[in-house]
Order: structure tokens, then sequence, then C-alpha cells
């Protein structure tokens, strides 16, 4: 089958491509791919006085070519206008935050009113929290899976102490089976159904950061608001890596960075969403500061909180306009891409990607290994991972993982024996897939 014909016919279902292990067959899907050209939109670092193979896109995503100019348009603007910028701006930064409603509820699948850039991720978490979390006597656990980042579960730590619960007896912690890397969904429904009454929270990540597991946030939300508890994820390695319906799956809350598939930069502003059941009560707890005030009385400096209407309520502070800056940048090309095509094409880079580690561990066996020198933590099916596939070698991960950065390939290591790959399908190539398969191929020979 000719690359071309196979690319359209693998848009159908993932299961039934015929893949090549070859760099002609590799470099026939780029050609055929659509959204190749928004690779040149992005910086990528150099390795050996040559552009490296980048495949951590999962902890920092690269830098798009047009934030340089973002900056400099705001410092023109804060030289030439001082506090006057925040009305004479380009974009004035007095109302700055709602340049991002609308491009961040395409990505989730919420209302522009559900949505707020703002903040950082735990900050936000923490926030919502105050909202979201409101234990009782008899309802007071939160429920979570095995290994959230531990940002995550410093905070529920956190939370829940705060509340003079203890840690150990509040946070239930959903391991998998004996022998499985990752959650069932069934497992997940029936602990929910299992705490009934004392379950207060489910906080999960959407896409687990360790596995790469995506869940099922809809069934999740739906057994959790069917026991009485409320349905919060940590979206960061979900953000612009899934595609999400968050208000119409009823979910309550959700928090993400954008510095990872978001390619906003280092430590840039996050974001939130609260479904409009709860952004639209204004009676519900909150820690406050003026810029989450009415915007209609917030220049008042007056006694009383009054939040503003939808996820503007949760702000505390006005913009942070130089990494907003970037972030607008970073938005403008998903809002090019589309998240819909953008997702298509990852599950067919995944599943490449899949394909080339396991023609790996046949040429193993060939030479008489017995056993896998791969394993994939990740699950198999497309709905159940998002782009990134983390693996463990048998042997000697760590120096592969170092191999591998000299060669020019920059992957991930996750202690104590996890290489993560995350090839993102806005800057990432089936070329890239090929190239990195064939020198770990290499590597592991040698």
């Amino acid at each position: 089958m000719a690359a071309r014909e196979f690319f359209h016919k693998a848009a159908k279902d993932t299961k039934i491509m015929n893949f090549n292990n070859s760099l002609e067959f590799a470099k026939e899907l780029d050609k055929a791919d659509k959204l190749s050209a928004f690779r040149d939109k992005f910086f990528f670092p150099q390795l050996n006085g040559k552009e490296a193979i980048y495949f951590c896109g999962n902890s920092l995503g690269l830098q798009p070519k047009t934030a340089s100019a973002a900056l400099q348009q705001e410092l023109s603007d804060w030289a030439q206008f001082a506090v006057e910028g925040h009305f004479h701006a380009k974009n004035p930064w007095f109302s700055y935050e709602k340049l991002f409603d609308k491009p961040l509820a395409k990505l989730v699948g919420a209302k522009p009113s559900e949505v707020c850039a703002l903040g950082s991720l735990t900050n936000n978490l923490h926030l919502l929290m105050v909202s979201f979390y409101r234990p009782t006597a008899k309802r007071f656990k939160i429920l979570c899976e095995e290994k959230p980042f531990a940002s995550d579960q410093y905070a529920l730590e956190s939370q829940v102490k705060f509340h003079s619960f203890k840690p150990d007896e509040a946070i239930i912690e959903l391991k998998p089976r004996a022998g499985e890397f990752t959650l069932r969904t069934e497992d997940i429904l029936a602990k929910i159904e299992e705490l009934n009454d004392e379950l207060a929270l489910v906080m999960i990540g959407g896409v687990n950061y360790y596995t790469g597991q995506a869940f099922d946030m809809k069934s999740i939300t739906e057994a959790a608001h069917k026991v009485g508890a409320l349905a919060g994820f940590d979206l960061a390695h979900a953000m612009g890596n899934l595609v999400m319906n968050l208000h119409d799956w009823n979910v309550d809350f959700a928090c993400w960075c954008s510095y990872k598939y978001l390619n906003s930069g280092p430590g840039s502003v996050a974001g939130i969403f609260v479904h409009e059941k709860h952004g639209n009560n204004l009676e519900l707890p909150r820690f406050a500061g003026w810029w989450g005030n009415n915007p209609d009385t917030r220049f008042k400096m007056e006694k009383g909180f009054i939040p503003a209407i939808g996820a503007d309520g949760w702000q505390l502070s006005n913009a942070t306009v130089f990494s907003m800056a970037v972030h607008k940048m970073a938005l403008d090309i998903f809002d090019e891409a589309g998240i819909g095509n953008l997702r298509k094409k990852s599950e067919k880079l995944t599943a490449y990607l899949e394909f080339i580690i396991d023609e790996i561990n046949s040429r193993q066996f060939a030479v008489g290994s017995r056993q896998s020198k791969i394993t994939l933590l990740t699950p198999r099916d497309k709905n159940q991972r998002g782009c990134q596939l983390s693996l463990v070698l048998s042997e000697n991960g760590k120096q592969i993982h170092e191999q591998l950065l000299k060669a020019g390939i920059i992957t991930d290591w996750r202690n104590p024996d996890v290489i993560r790959l995350a090839p993102a399908p806005l800057y990432n190539s089936f070329e890239d897939v090929w190239k990195f398969g064939n020198e770990l191929n290499k590597i592991m020979e040698r």
C-alpha cells in the first residue's frame, strides 16, 4: 500500500495500520501529512551541531517562532505607554486575559465563560479545592490514581490536613491490578461506588504523567455524581493532547499548565475550567482577589467581594502580560491546526512509534533473548492514551537514555526505570519516529 493511501485509510482505525519500518515509508507518511508545515513554526534545540529529535513536549514544549515578536510588542508598548498601556497597548493589558476565553474553550470543550487563563497549575488547584473540596465528618475522602504527579499529591495532602483529616485515611490511591501497569476504567468506577457517601471528591489526572494513560473523564464524572461526589481533573498532560468536552461531560472543575503540549514557555500562565453550574453560583466559597471581583465594581475598592460570573471569579490578580503574550502565540497555532486534526495525526504517530518498538523487541527475540527488552507501560488502546508512550527497558535503561541524547535524540528519564517519549503532532514527524527506533535498536545491539 502506498503511504498516501495508507495515511487516509489509517485515519479510520489505527488498529488496521500496515506499517513499514523503513525511512522511505516514514518520509512518504510525512509527505501525506497535511499538518507537516506546522513543524516550521517552532525552534528546535541543537545537539552535535544539528537539529535535535525532540520527544519531550510532555515536559516542555518547543518555542514558537512568533514568541519573540509577541514579547517585543509588549515591551515596546510598556516603553511607549507605561501605565497607559493598560488601555492603549496593541492588546490592552486591562482586559488581556479575555484574549484566551475562546481558544481555551475550544481546547477543552467548554463555554468561553467557563475558562480563564491565570496563575500556575498547583496554585490554581489549591484555589479550586477551596471551593470544591468541602469535607464533612462522613464525606471526606478523595480518590486519585496511584502515582499522581508529586505536586498534586502534596496539594491533596495539605488540603486534607487543612481540614484536620489524616492523609492516609482521606486520600485513596487506586492501584492497578496485580501484574498490570495501568488502571481499568471498571475498577475506578467500582471504587467510586464502593466509597459512596464517604467520597467527597475524585481528583485524577486527565492523562497520568508517568504511564501516559488517558482516563475516561466522562464516565468517572458520571460515577462521582451518582454517589454525590464532585469530579475534578489535572489536565497538565491532557491539554493540547486530547480532544475534550468538559462542559458536556459535566466535569465540575479542571486545571492545567501551558508549558507542555501548549508550548507557551517555562512557567507560563496556567488555566482553569469551572462548569457554569458552579461559576454562576456566587455563594460558592473561594479565596478572593481583586481581579476576581465583579468588573463593574472592581475599581470602587470597597469591602465585600462580589465574584465575577464564570471562571473569571477565581482570579486573584491582573494579567501576567509577558507570559500571556507567548501563550497567545502558541494558542493561535493550535487554533489554526485544530485540536481534532492534531489528535488524528497524534494517533498515527504514536501507533507508528508503538510498531517500531515492537519491531525492536522482535529482533531481540530473534537473537535469543528470553524476554522483551522493552516493556510498554502505556495502554495500546488509542482511546486510553495521548501521544506519550512510557517504556521500561529490562537493563541499562539510564545508559540507553544517555546514549540517545548523545545521538541527538532528547527523551525524558523518570526514576527508577522509565523512558517517556511524546511525539507531538504539531512539530514531530514520522521520520523522527523512525530515526529514534533505528538509533535505539543500534544502541541495544551494542
